[in-house]
This record gives C-alpha cells, sequence and structure tokens, in this order.
C-alpha cells in the first residue's frame, strides 16, 4: 500500500507540474491513503498554474482531515494569500504557523512576510522578519520585494547595505529588487554601484538583471545609458523589448518607440498583451489612427483581441484617434469586459462629449452588476460641458454622494469641473463644503473655472481660502491663475503682493508663472515692471512663451521698435516661434504700418517655419493690410483664406474703410456683420460713420434709425479704477 502511495504521488507531481490539474485531481480523490507529500504535491500544483482559491480550500481540507501541515503546505497557503489579497486568512495562518513552532522558519517565515507586504501591513512583514530563525538569502530577498512593493525605497536600500555588511551572498533576485529600490528613491548614484556589482560578479549575462538595469537607468532620465545596456543583453526576452518600448513611448515623439517595436517583430521574440497595450495606448496618446489600427491588425494576427488588457487598450485608441462608433463596436462583441474596459467606452464618448451616450452606458454599467469606481465617475463627469447637461450632472453628484466617493479628491475635482463647465460656477462651492479638505489640484481646477467666467473677485476670495485652509504654498497653476485674474482687472498692487509671493515660493523661473508675471504687469500699465520681470526670468531660461507674452506687451503698449527687436533676439537665439509670436510682430507691423515686412513675417509663417497661420495670424495680416489702405487686397486675404470669415476680419475691413474713404466696400463689410450678428451695436455705429464722413447724411440716419428698430443700443465705455 505504501509502495501504491509512493508511485501515485509521483504521478500527482508529475500532473501538476504539467498544469494538467483535473488528471492531478482525479489521481488525488482515487487514493485510498494520502500522506504530507500527496497534500502538498496538489496544494502547490494549485498554486503553480494560478488556482490560489482551490489550493486555499484544499489546505482547509487537509487540516480537517487530521494532518498538522509542515512547512511546504504551510508556506503554499501562505503563498495563496498573497495572491488573493486575503488577509484575515493568513492572519488565521500565522497563528497555526505559531502553534506548530514554525512562524520562525526561513521557508514559512519569508512567505509570510511576503503575505504581509503585499497586503500593506509592512511593520508586521518587518516583525515576522526580525523573528525569523536563520536568516538565509531567500528571507533577506523576500524583506526586500517586501520593501519594493511597498514604495519603501531607502528601507530597501538599507537592507541591502546591511545583508552586505552581514557577508550574506547576494544572488540574481536581491540586486534585481535592489536597482527598483534605487529607481523608487532615485538614487542614481546607488544605482550606478549595483551596476558595477553586476560586472563584478558577473550577472552581465542574466536576462533579467539587464532588463531592470535598463529600466532603472530609463526611469532616472538617462536614456543614452540604458539603451547601451540594452545593447549588450545576450538573449533578449519578451521583457527586454517590453522594457524599452514602454520606457520611450513617454518620448513625445513616436518614432523611436515604433521602430524598436519594429526591431522586436523582425527579431523574432514573440508579443505578448503588454507589448500591444503599450503600443494602442501609443497611438492613442499621438492620435496617430494608421499605427493605431495596424497594431489592432497584428492584435488579431496574434489572437489577444480578447485579452481584457489589450481590448481595453483598443478600445481607448479607437475612441482617441475619433473611430467612436468602431471602438462601440468593438466594445459591444468583447466577451469579457471588466470596470477599466467600461471607464475606456464611457471616456471615449466623454472626449466627445456625448454626455446622452456616457448616460445611457452608466446606466448600463449598473444593469450588468458592475461597481462605478473613481475613475468611472471621472470619465463620465468628462462629457459634461454643456448648460444643458446640468440634470445629468446632478444626477451623478447624487450617486457620487451615494456611494461614498464624494471625499475622493479626484471624483471632486472632475464634479468642480463638470459644474462649472455646465454654467453653475457658485454650486462648485457646495462641492468644497461637501469633500471636506481639498487638494492643491482641486483648488487649482475651481480658482480656474472662476477665472474662465471673468469672476475677478470671486477668485481672489477663493485664494485667501486656500490661503487659510491649505498648508501647501500654492503651485505654479494657481499663481498664474491669480495674476491673470489680476491681468483682467488691472489689480496692481495685488498684483505686487501675488509677485512677492511667486518669489517666497520659488516659482520666479517656472515660465508659466513668469509669462503671467509679465502679463499681468503689462495690462496694469506697468510696462517697465514688466520688462524687469521679463529680464530676471529670460536672463537664465530661453523659453518661447515667455517672449510671446513681452512681445504682446510692447505691440498692445505701442512700442513697436522693442517689439520688432525683441523678434530678433528670439531668432538669434534660435527660440522656435509659434503662431502667437506672429501675431504680436504682425500686430506691431501693423501699428508702425510696416507693411511690406508684416506680409514678410507672415509669408515666413508658411515657407521658412512650416507652419499653418491661424485664424489669429489672418486677422493680423487683414488689419495691416486696412489699416494701410490696401483694402482689395485685405478683401482678397478674407475670401481666400481657409476658414470662414467672421465678425472681426470684416470689422477691420470696415475700419480701414472708414479711414480711407472708401465707401463701398464699407458697406459690404457692414452687411457681411449685420448678416452673422443682426445686434451689433458696433456695426451699424460705423456703418453710419462710413455714411456720414461721405456727406451721406441720409443714409446714415437710416442706419441709426434701422438700429433704433431692431432696439440695439449702443454699449457705454467705461473705465475701472482701483481704490
Amino acid at each position: 500500500m505504501a509502495a501504491d502511495t509512493f508511485t501515485m504521488n509521483h504521478l500527482l507531481i508529475f500532473y501538476s507540474r504539467r498544469g494538467l490539474l483535473d488528471c492531478a485531481l482525479e489521481v488525488f480523490e482515487e487514493m485510498p491513503h494520502r500522506n504530507h507529500v500527496s497534500w502538498t504535491a496538489m496544494l502547490s500544483g494549485y498554486m503553480r498554474n494560478g488556482a490560489p482559491q482551490l489550493g486555499l480550500g484544499l489546505f482547509v481540507s487537509m487540516v480537517r482531515s487530521g494532518f498538522c501541515p509542515n512547512e511546504f503546505p504551510l508556506a503554499s497557503a501562505l503563498g495563496a494569500c498573497q495572491s488573493v489579497a486575503h488577509a484575515k486568512l493568513g492572519c488565521s495562518l500565522h497563528c497555526l504557523a505559531a502553534k506548530v513552532g514554525l512562524d520562525g522558519n526561513p521557508y514559512v517565515g519569508s512567505s509570510l512576510l511576503l503575505m504581509y507586504a503585499k497586503n500593506g501591513c509592512i511593520v508586521a512583514a518587518e516583525r515576522v522578519f526580525g523573528n525569523i530563525w536563520h536568516k538565509d538569502t531567500a528571507c533577506w530577498n523576500a524583506m526586500l520585494e517586501g520593501y519594493v512593493l511597498n514604495g519603501c525605497g531607502h528601507d530597501a536600500m538599507g537592507t541591502v547595505v546591511q545583508m552586505h555588511r552581514c557577508r550574506i551572498p547576494s544572488d540574481v533576485f536581491t540586486y534585481i529588487s535592489a536597482m527598483k529600490a534605487s529607481s523608487i528613491s532615485g538614487k542614481v548614484n546607488f544605482g550606478r554601484q549595483l551596476h558595477g556589482l553586476v560586472i563584478h560578479n558577473r550577472l552581465e549575462s542574466d536576462t533579467s538583471v539587464m532588463n531592470t538595469l535598463v529600466d532603472m537607468y530609463f526611469k532616472a532620465g538617462l536614456k543614452e545609458t540604458a539603451m547601451a545596456i540594452f545593447g549588450k543583453i545576450q538573449r533578449k526576452d519578451t521583457v527586454s523589448w517590453n522594457t524599452v518600448i514602454s520606457c520611450l513611448a513617454h518620448d513625445e515623439d513616436e518614432r523611436p518607440a515604433v521602430a524598436c517595436f519594429v526591431d522586436m517583430l523582425r527579431s523574432g521574440c514573440k508579443t505578448n498583451q503588454i507589448t500591444f497595450s503599450v503600443m494602442l495606448r501609443l497611438s492613442a496618446a499621438t492620435e496617430d489612427s494608421s499605427l493605431g489600427l495596424q497594431i489592432f491588425g497584428l492584435v488579431f494576427c496574434n489572437g489577444y483581441s480578447d485579452n481584457v488588457l489589450v481590448a481595453n487598450a483598443i478600445i481607448n485608441m479607437l475612441s482617441r484617434c475619433g473611430l467612436i462608433d468602431s471602438a462601440y463596436g468593438f466594445f459591444s462583441n468583447l466577451s469579457v469586459r471588466n470596470v477599466v474596459t467600461w471607464n475606456d467606452m464611457i471616456a471615449g464618448y466623454g472626449l466627445h462629449c456625448y454626455s446622452e451616450d456616457v448616460m445611457r452606458l452608466f446606466r448600463n454599467l449598473l444593469c450588468f452588476g458592475e461597481r462605478p469606481d473613481e475613475f468611472t465617475y471621472s470619465a463620465v463627469l468628462s462629457a459634461f460641458q454643456q448648460a444643458h447637461d446640468t440634470l445629468n450632472c446632478e444626477q451623478i453628484h447624487a450617486s457620487i454622494l451615494k456611494h461614498g466617493f464624494a471625499s475622493c479628491q479626484f471624483v471632486s475635482t472632475s464634479i468642480i469641473k463638470a459644474i462649472s463647465a455646465s454654467g453653475l460656477v457658485r454650486s462648485s462651492l457646495k462641492v468644497i463644503q461637501d469633500g471636506g479638505k481639498m487638494d492643491l489640484v482641486s483648488w487649482g481646477v475651481i480658482i480656474s473655472a472662476f477665472l474662465k467666467h471673468d469672476m475677478t473677485d470671486e477668485v481672489l476670495y477663493l485664494f485667501n481660502l486656500f490661503r487659510s485652509d491649505c498648508s501647501e504654498n500654492p503651485d505654479e497653476f494657481i499663481l498664474a491663475s491669480i495674476l491673470n485674474a489680476c491681468a483682467n482687472s488691472a489689480l496692481i498692487r495685488q498684483c505686487m503682493c501675488i509677485h512677492s509671493l511667486v518669489f517666497r515660493t520659488g516659482h520666479r523661473r517656472h515660465f508659466c508663472v513668469a509669462s503671467a508675471l509679465v502679463d499681468a504687469y503689462a495690462k496694469c500699465g506697468d510696462i517697465s515692471a514688466a520688462e524687469s520681470a521679463f529680464t530676471a526670468v529670460s536672463s537664465e531660461t530661453n523659453d518661447a512663451i515667455l517672449y510671446n507674452t513681452m512681445l504682446t506687451a510692447y505691440a498692445n503698449h505701442g512700442l513697436i521698435k522693442e517689439a520688432l527687436s525683441l523678434y530678433q533676439e528670439m531668432t538669434k537665439l534660435q527660440l522656435a516661434p509659434t503662431p502667437a509670436t506672429f501675431v504680436a510682430v504682425i500686430s506691431a507691423c501693423s501699428h508702425l504700418g510696416l507693411v511690406e515686412q508684416g506680409k514678410l513675417l507672415f509669408s515666413s509663417m508658411l515657407f521658412e517655419q512650416g507652419m499653418n497661420p491661424t485664424r489669429a495670424n489672418y486677422a493680423c495680416l487683414i488689419d495691416l493690410l486696412a489699416r494701410k489702405g490696401l483694402l482689395q487686397e485685405a478683401k482678397g486675404v478674407i475670401e481666400s483664406m481657409p476658414f470662414q470669415p467672421w465678425p472681426a476680419v470684416w470689422r477691420s475691413l470696415m475700419n480701414g474703410c472708414r479711414i480711407h474713404g472708401n465707401k463701398e466696400l464699407g458697406v459690404l463689410a457692414a452687411e457681411h456683420i449685420l448678416r452673422m450678428m443682426p445686434s451689433s451695436d458696433g456695426a451699424y455705429v460705423s456703418l453710419s460713420n462710413v455714411y456720414a464722413e461721405d456727406g451721406e447724411w441720409r443714409l446714415a440716419e437710416d442706419t441709426r434709425r434701422r438700429m433704433a428698430e431692431y432696439q440695439v443700443q449702443k454699449v457705454q465705455g467705461y473705465s475701472s479704477v482701483e481704490i
């Protein structure tokens, strides 16, 4: 009988190691007598083949059958608790291990501390580690991995140093965890020392170690070093290629990642769900539908279309590339979905502001029994961008309150955005009260929402509330928003106060804040202070946006020579101009009457810089021509530009006609404006002035009468003074 048990145990081990769990279970159930080896073989088979729940059930049956577990089944059961995050059962197993005197066993102790670490209880893991009798390399590696899993990079680095001092031999797993710790803590020099030890111990032939080294250098921003190490990997596996592709995918330029992917295919290395997911997300980020659809085809060819990770990335790619109907068609045909799948589909509709489709999907999600998470609510709320979405926004807000997500900063920030976009800006103050203490991001969102609706007084009130409520210093986005509010209302004293705060918080060199400072001082009328703020930063960093702001300030203050001189300085510094640069410079040319230079600058956008002029650039060119009296040429630009004419360009032409006495063209321009904007008081007044200056008093009076008939009143001009 003993021989039969011995033979059947070997058969169990054979089947379980090859993943034939059904055959193994059949043998196990037919065994007339089972011993520790039988139970352990079956239990490890379940664990090895990704069935931790079944393994835990088997362990309970083993204990109930009267078997006292030794270190092997106990370690396997603790491993199952790691997989399913079953902390309570893990604590029970800890009690059992202590009862049978195995809690200090190195094998059981390693599994026990990893169980605690993977459930986020790093303090309990440290206590278990301290109680292990004889700590071998595996025990130290388990503690290292526990620290890394919980983001405790410095503790992991300290453990490595302690291992070295205790002369504990390091292995491959030690170096892998140590390099991950270096990445977490951002200590590049420590990583370099580990690299030296890898070379010293001749581990460069180990692909896993080299993969981790590549990842570490990429995360440290040392791209060239990472690529050099990647080139030294003798046997590149799928993880090697995925590591490089994933890191290159974060660059603005997609070409290196695509080239690496092509090299991977040519090398014959097998792609997996990670490879396709990264490439699809890259296509989505760059909105490259051509690349995305090619990857989509490869996904089908390799049989990964039903993989949830890849399917979610496909939905994201199709949505971001504007193929929303295709995304929904693919989503509808999926056999397996998780909450991330629903979130990606909802976010896709949200990108296009299809609020009704988003609400339909959200209701379907609830009907299918899925529980929405914070990302679901954020994706739903992102679709609400119009005033008519108010009711939907209120319903989702009620659901958020009901399911207890109101205190989640990520969700409350999305609520504030949605409420503000719907026009109910003041209601967002209630969200602050319901959500409790807000973080910097939430404050930034609500302040920018009030700024967007030109509610300057409320913006300043919120900023003061933020200073009293939040212990953190304002970030660059909040400071820029407050400076923009000061600029909009020409509040010079508040601008000076914020300027001193910018110095104290160390944001003086940030281009966003510096640009806002220059703009605020210029709009408050203090061009000297704007110049000082610009000079203080431009001497240390060259940024096109900062130069554009100063250019615009000069142009608006009529300092045309200074504006053109600054543009020449930009050119010498080889700063790439933007459409905003040309708006400022061509406006300056317009004020000084430099027609040929303005036209030359406009042409250089196309032929030298390779950029398409924007509506604002065309508006500046038309204004330049109209001011100089080149009215027919200005009219030709209006009719030939790639945009439908809008009231502002006809108004520029009409003003030029009034100045240069071209009644016919002025009337034509005024008629175009009134056709687009029947209630435009400026068009009526300008048309009346055109007739009056040409001596057509009757037509001027008729224009005024028409204005009265349509009940259009001229808006009174006003000035504001800060007291």
